[in-house]
C-alpha cells in the first residue's frame, strides 16, 4: 500500500495534529489557527507543547509573535508562505531574499525550521504557475544564509485530480498536469516531499449513498477492491490515488506529507458531529501507530 510511504500527517482539529512514524510523543505536532476569538498567547501555547511533549508545529503563514515564542523550544516548524505572495517571490530573487530575511533569518539558530511550504491548497489555483520558480528562489535564499537542510515544498489538494476512483485510476487534471510535472521534478531534485490535503469527510458528505461512514472513519470490514489491492480505509484509497497520479507523470519517487486531514465536529448535520470527529481522529492516529 503506497500510504505506508507517508512520513508525516497533520490532523486538523481546532488545532492541527501531526503524526510522524509509529505513534509516540516524539511524533505528534499541533498547529493552532489564528482565525478565532480568545486564542491563547503564543507563550502559553509553546508552554503547552512542552508540557505535553509535542515536537512539531505547522504555521500557514509567518507570525512573528509565535516565532519569537518558539525560540529555544526545538519544536520542529513547518512555515507557510501566503498564496498571494507567490507571484512576487517567483518574479525576483530579491523578493525571496527579503521574505527569508524577514521571516526566517531573525530566528535562525533559535527556531527549528523543517519545511517552508509555498502556499496552501495552491494547486490547483490561479497562483499555481508561480510555485516552482518561487520554491527555487526561496531555496536559494535559505542557502545564502546557511540554511541548507530546510525542505522547500508546496501544497496540493484533491480537486487537482481528474479521477480518484478506483485509486489506480488517479490522474491529475489537464490544467495542473504540467505544473505538477515541474513541481515534482524540483521536489525530486531537492529530496523534498509534496504536501497534500486529504479529507475523507468531504468525499463521504458529498456522496453518503455510495460511501459508508465506516469506510470514511477507518472502521470498515468489507474491503473495496482495486485490482490486486484492497482498501478498508477511504483515507488510504485517496492517498494511493495521488500516488497513482504521480506515477503517471514519472514522479513515483516523490514522497508525501499529509498537510491537512480531519473531521469537523459541527456545521453539516448529520455528517458532522463530535463523535464522528473523535472516531476519525482516534482511528487515524491508531492506524499510523500500527504502521
Amino acid at each position: 500500500m503506497a500510504s505506508l510511504r507517508i512520513k508525516s500527517i497533520f490532523l486538523t482539529l481546532a488545532l492541527i495534529l501531526t503524526v510522524q512514524r509509529p505513534l509516540s510523543t516524539e511524533g505528534i505536532g499541533v498547529n493552532f489557527g489564528r482565525n478565532g476569538d480568545n486564542l491563547p498567547s503564543p507563550q502559553n501555547v509553546v508552554g503547552l507543547y512542552n508540557k505535553c511533549g509535542i515536537k512539531l508545529l505547522k504555521l500557514f503563514e509567518p507570525s512573528p509573535d509565535i516565532l519569537e515564542a518558539l525560540k529555544g523550544s526545538n519544536i520542529q516548524v513547518s512555515l507557510g508562505v501566503r498564496n498571494q505572495d507567490l507571484q512576487s517571490l517567483a518574479s525576483t530573487k530579491e523578493a525571496a531574499n527579503q521574505w527569508v530575511n524577514t521571516n526566517v533569518a531573525p530566528y535562525k539558530g533559535g527556531v527549528n525550521f523543517q519545511w517552508i511550504v509555498l502556499g496552501n491548497e495552491i494547486i490547483p489555483g490561479a497562483q499555481a504557475s508561480f510555485v516552482t520558480q518561487a520554491m527555487q528562489n526561496i531555496k536559494d535564499a535559505l542557502t545564502s544564509i546557511g540554511l541548507t537542510d530546510i525542505k522547500v515544498t508546496t501544497s496540493f489538494y484533491m480537486q487537482g485530480l481528474a479521477s480518484s476512483y478506483p485509486p489506480s485510476a488517479g490522474a491529475f487534471t489537464n490544467d495542473v498536469v504540467n505544473v505538477m510535472k515541474d513541481v515534482t521534478a524540483y521536489l525530486h531534485q531537492t529530496g523534498a516531499p509534496l504536501m497534500v490535503n486529504v479529507y475523507p469527510y468531504f468525499a463521504y458528505a458529498s456522496n453518503p449513498k455510495d460511501i459508508k461512514l465506516e469506510y470514511a472513519t477507518f472502521q470498515a470490514v468489507a474491503p473495496v477492491v482495486d485490482g490486486e489491492l484492497s482498501y478498508t480505509k477511504l483515507f488510504d484509497a485517496m492517498v494511493d490515488s495521488i500516488y497513482a497520479a504521480l506515477e503517471k507523470i514519472d514522479a513515483k519517487d516523490v514522497s508525501l506529507i499529509i498537510g491537512e486531514t480531519g473531521w469537523p465536529a459541527a456545521g453539516n448535520d448529520p455528517y458532522t458531529s463530535k463523535e464522528n470527529a473523535k472516531t476519525y481522529n482516534t482511528n487515524l492516529i491508531q492506524t499510523f501507530a500500527e504502521w
